[in-house]
């Protein structure tokens, strides 16, 4: 598909430093009436997909008492990302967006009210959770890669840095909402209600999309059918280090380090021997963390490259951190600076990908982004669930930890190599400041 203006196509960053050629205020892009209607929607839905979440994660650990099952759960989620998200991609670029997410809204908002009819008729057993799960999670196939692309198509591409950061921000805040409210409902009348509110959350992203004018969305035409499509996208993400790099990046820390549904409610049931409305806090500690830095990547406007590998190298290690963590205060309060680094991996790739990739590709290469991002935990949540059920929490989260930071360390080198690029270390005040540079500046600092 191709703009009828050309306004949306996005020139390839370098390797080391993505674009946005201004630096627009936090919430610019909430002055568009379309993506303002489309964000308020999705205020509401992701605050009952939070409560959701959580209930069902606490729902299976009663129902099983075993952290391994709430990583079966989370995969099973996941697993149709990780068989058909490339195919969802496809389609995606075939079909018209809006219309797309009247569908896969609808199926979401369904398939929240017959778990809550399950749950509070009292007939719920783990193995509804579990195809109730996989269920939404072949919804999403199609619903992640429309809700990100169709972003382009209400803002533009000068505003898409920051609705995908504001995006991100409006999941996080529903993330502290979300968690509070449902261990309050947890506690005090049962999982049912919150699958029950997230159930008719729906209805918000519906009416947006309902009111939305479609003569003020940023034309863009789909893709005619055709054969070789999905390895048409695979070809051109092989060859742009821009995209690939970050994409196996974020792969290796959505299956390893994003298992925070297993390590939390771990932490709180075995190590703190507390109960819902602990484990709700804790994600809202994790969730304020996220917010702020969702709000600084909306702020900050450019997308670097750079940026992505030092905070995935900080996620690493708070997470090493964390899992040594000797009291409950000190992990409680080591989440608010993992959400921030682990919230700025998500936006800067997120970002730097959508605005380095040509329109007619986006679909298909925001399917494989997602892919590798959350199919990823079919693999890493049971493995990690087993580390935790045999080893214990605190050895299955440094695990994740130490995976990031290798993870981190290692595309950082690559996309180095890609730009060529060496470091250059120079004094400053006293200490060491060391920034990666083209080699030809190096070469002249030398001479010099």
């Amino acid at each position: 598909m191709s703009t009828g203006s050309g306004a949306d196509s996005a020139p390839a960053p370098t390797a080391h430093d993505s674009t946005a050629r201004t630096k627009p205020s936090t919430f610019s892009s909430l002055k568009i009436r379309n993506y303002r209607l489309f964000f308020t929607g999705q205020v509401v839905s992701n605050t009952g997909t939070w409560m959701q979440r959580i209930a069902q994660d606490w729902l299976v650990l009663s129902l099983t008492g075993s952290a391994m099952a709430v990583g079966i759960t989370t995969a099973l989620q996941f697993l149709p990302m990780l068989l058909f998200g490339l195919y969802g991609g496809v389609l995606v670029d075939r079909l018209p967006k809006r219309p797309l997410l009247f569908f896969t809204q609808s199926a979401m908002g369904l398939t929240g009210l017959a778990l809550a009819t399950l749950t509070l008729t009292g007939h719920v057993q783990v193995w509804h959770v579990y195809l109730t799960a996989f269920v939404m999670g072949l919804v999403t196939v199609v619903d992640n890669p429309a809700r990100q692309t169709f972003v382009s198509e209400m803002v533009g591409k000068d505003q898409l840095a920051n609705a995908v950061s504001l995006n991100s921000a409006n999941f996080q805040s529903a993330r502290l909402i979300g968690p509070a409210v449902a261990g309050v409902s947890i506690a005090a009348v049962g999982s049912g209600y919150a699958f029950l509110f997230n159930g008719l959350s729906f209805i918000a992203p519906l009416l947006s999309l309902a009111l939305m004018r479609t003569s003020e969305l940023h034309e863009v035409e789909t893709s005619p059918r055709a054969k070789g499509q999905l390895k048409e996208g695979l070809r051109y993400v092989a060859g742009r280090p821009e995209l690939i790099w970050p994409i196996v990046l974020v792969g290796f820390i959505g299956t390893f380090g994003f298992n925070f549904p297993i390590w939390l409610s771990a932490f709180a049931d075995d190590v703190f021997h507390a109960g819902a409305g602990t484990y709700g806090m804790l994600n809202t500690l994790m969730a304020a963390g996220s917010l702020a830095g969702a709000l600084l990547a909306a702020r900050r406007g450019a997308t670097r490259l750079r940026v992505l590998v030092g905070a995935a190298i900080a996620f690493g290690g708070l997470l090493v951190m964390a899992s040594l963590s000797p009291s409950f205060w000190i992990f409680a309060l080591l989440l608010v600076p993992l959400g921030v680094a682990g919230l700025t991996v998500n936006v800067t790739a997120n970002s730097s990908i959508q605005m380095a990739t040509d329109p007619v590709m986006r679909g298909r290469v925001m399917a494989l982004f997602m892919m590798v991002f959350t199919g990823g935990t079919p693999v890493g949540a049971p493995l990690v669930g087993w580390i935790t059920d045999a080893y214990g929490v605190r050895t299955g989260m440094a695990f994740g930890g130490l995976i990031a930071l290798l993870a981190a360390a290692g595309v950082g080198l690559m996309l180095a190599r890609a730009g060529d690029l060496r470091m250059r270390v120079r004094w400053h005040h006293g200490h060491p400041h060391v920034r990666f540079v083209p080699r030809d500046q190096v070469a002249t600092a030398v001479a010099a």
